[in-house]
């Protein structure tokens, strides 16, 4: 049964997303930028956070002013979020959704980034980002580049929530209560420390069909390929073996002895479980258009 809060409605539904895209698509407003075409320095804290090659200072100055006024929520292009709770777990080692043998951010590989292609505009899909707006300075471009070439580490803000918490879920795409309006071509999952990828299968994490309402809802097991990857082995990426149909899904973890993901350190995943089964749902999504 779905959480009554699952049939609320909100800023994310179908028809708002269409018109999110049509009006934006993937680019922002110019905000970010000052009268140069220079990011703007700001953080959450007010503080100023200089450009430079890390991965904070990338999202203080370029994904959040910049790229996430449209790739955010349910309405993101492509499913890529760039806000700061998922775009490093969206981004690195996460295949394109355009052309899906090209990573998002490759480490070490800048030239062979989806990301640098985007935004340098020779992407074999697309225009440049951000869409119709003005291109990132060269220099800035230089800087996300350099992050790349350095193995694109995570940010500090990243390595202290796995020191201050347990192994737990950080992240999740598509969020709780989505209406997409495509299918995803795949889902992630982010979590707080690095995950043993033995561990990482089908008996461990499930995408499952919601038939029905109330009493009288059913589930059905969705066949679904996890996996981590090597360049970011925070992140679960669940790949559906078929595009999904219209219909509800949710994404369970198993909290069953021998089936819970782990982390490298041997810590199981953390977390109340949230059914009758003692497993974990983590995300209710809907997608609305049939592939």
């Amino acid at each position: 049964m779905l959480p009554a809060s699952f049939y609320r409605p909100h800023c994310r539904i179908v028809a708002l997303g269409l018109l999110c895209g049509w009006l934006c698509a993937c680019s922002g407003s110019g905000v970010g930028l000052d009268g140069n075409g220079q990011p703007l320095s700001s953080s959450s804290s007010g503080g100023p956070v200089p450009l430079a090659a890390t991965f904070d200072a990338i999202q203080a100055n370029v994904f959040t002013p910049i790229c996430s006024v449209c790739h955010i929520g349910a309405t993101a292009p492509e499913g890529l979020m760039l806000d700061a709770a998922h775009s490093y777990n969206l981004l690195v080692g996460v295949p394109s959704t355009e052309v899906p043998t090209i990573l998002r951010v490759a480490p070490g590989d800048p030239t062979n980034s989806y990301i640098i292609q985007k935004l340098e505009g020779h992407a074999a899909v697309g225009g440049q980002m951000p869409l119709g707006e003005t291109p990132l300075p060269a220099t800035t471009i230089a800087f996300i580049a350099q992050w790349i070439t350095d193995g694109a580490p995570a940010g500090g803000s990243a390595t202290a929530m796995a020191m201050a918490t347990g192994f737990r879920v950080a992240s999740v795409a598509p969020e709780n209560g989505d209406v997409l309006a495509v299918a995803p071509a795949q889902m992630v999952v982010g979590f707080t420390r690095e995950l043993d990828a033995t561990r990482a299968d089908a008996a461990a994490v499930r995408l499952e069909r919601i038939d029905g309402a109330g009493e009288q809802a059913s589930s059905t097991t969705v066949a679904i390929e996890p996996s981590v990857p090597a360049a970011n082995p925070r992140a679960l990426l669940l790949t559906p073996r078929a595009p999904l149909a219209a219909g509800q899904y949710r994404i369970v973890l198993s909290g069953q002895p021998g089936n819970a993901l782990g982390a490298i350190d041997g810590e199981l995943v953390t977390g109340a479980p949230t059914d009758a089964n003692g497993d974990r749902v983590i995300s209710y999504f809907t997608v609305a258009a049939t592939p």
